[in-house]
């Protein structure tokens, strides 16, 4: 630590005040509307009706999210107002900037000793009273503004090659997907017009989960993949001992990540109602089939639960060439596909590297290394 630095009990340097009441007429924070690991504010100052007790804050607080710490939400309002009682709004004293103080609150090591505090499984919350306890950096007030000045800098740099590289990677995607769209918008002649139903053996949608035989790992017993909705890890939710499908096929998650669409090449299980298209190879080609779905639009079919329901999704509508014609078109969607995956993972990488760069950053700021 730096000459000139002192360690304190977080709790003697700042106060919480633990009282509630109904604040009406006020802007209201949730958690959420507040962005994780930036202290972005994404709501509305826009008072809302109150409908429960929570706690009041002013400009001079900051605002930490104690219900699932790891998810890291904390900011610093310009505005005053109330917030929901699974946030803590901390006052600093007049020896802590309170800019410093957020910034701590975010570093990854911070997060990972709240996370330390927690109780309930489920619904993890964080001992504020243990937090309240942590030993807590503090530098001259002078140090502590430099320090927020080199982090505000350093930090809208990144926000700003953050938005690049994400918006590179949108693009690479929407080329994708403007190029499939023309495909099958600027079809040649002798395109025939089918639905799902006529092109498949068979379409339909998985069940229950089955608990009795199920392993989270694949094991000699237990080898045969079970998929169910939602696009995390392709969708793999563990591994079983019978497999429902043999057949080369498509799966389409029918809720959640609605639309979700993955080439299906070993035998597996289909759980939750995943949608699964086995297509007749008289007629249509794995591939096709599955570049043709991924270029369907998949609106809310449902009301509160976005989904696709079975029979609705085999009258989908598709047109579909000769089987040598698919053959070529496969062949080119391919290799952009490809192209696009390679772009997609440089710019995942140059986000992952910017992710790191930030919380090493937060990392030495607290260190004394800045």
């Amino acid at each position: 630590m730096k000459d000139g630095w002192e360690r304190k009990r977080l709790g003697d340097v700042c106060d919480f005040d633990k009282a509630q009441g109904i604040h009406r007429g006020l802007p209201y924070v949730g958690l959420e509307h507040i962005e994780s690991n930036t202290g972005r504010f994404i709501g509305s100052v826009e008072p809302l009706p109150v409908k429960s007790s929570t706690f009041r804050f002013s400009t001079e607080h900051v605002l930490y999210g104690r219900l699932r710490p790891y998810l890291n939400k904390a900011i610093a309002p310009d505005f005053e107002g109330h917030c929901s009682t699974e946030i803590f709004p901390i006052k600093p004293s007049p020896e802590v900037s309170r800019d410093y103080l957020l910034y701590w609150l975010l570093a990854d090591e911070t997060m990972e000793r709240i996370n330390g505090t927690c109780t309930g499984a489920r619904m993890p919350r964080a001992d504020m009273n243990e937090v309240l306890d942590f030993d807590f950096p503090v530098p001259p007030l002078a140090e502590q503004q430099r320090i927020v000045g080199v982090l505000d800098e350093a930090f809208a740099g990144l926000a700003t090659a953050q938005a690049h590289a994400a918006q590179n990677l949108q693009n690479a995607r929407a080329l994708f997907e403007s190029h499939l769209q023309s495909v099958f918008t600027h079809r040649g002649n002798g395109w025939i017009e089918k639905t799902l139903k006529d092109v498949c053996e068979e379409i339909f949608a998985g069940g229950d989960v089955p608990k009795d035989r199920l392993s989270e790992e694949r094991t000699a017993k237990y080898s045969v993949p079970i998929y169910s909705n939602g696009e995390k890890n392709a969708g793999l939710y563990g591994f079983t001992d019978m497999a429902r499908v043999t057949k080369p096929s498509i799966t389409v998650s029918a809720r959640g990540t609605l639309g979700f669409t993955a080439i299906r090449g070993e035998p597996f299980l289909p759980v939750v109602r995943l949608i699964v298209l086995i297509p007749d190879d008289k007629q249509i080609m794995l591939s096709f089939l599955y570049y043709a779905i991924v270029g369907m639009d998949f609106g809310n079919t449902g009301t509160s639960i976005p989904q696709l329901t079975v029979p609705n999704f085999k009258e989908s509508k598709l047109h579909i060439p000769s089987l040598p014609e698919q053959k070529v078109i496969i062949t080119q969607l391919d290799a952009l596909a490809a192209e696009i995956q390679n772009l997609a993972r440089l710019y995942e990488q140059k986000l992952a590297a910017l992710a790191e760069l930030k919380k090493s950053l937060l990392h030495q700021a607290f260190s004394g290394e800045l």
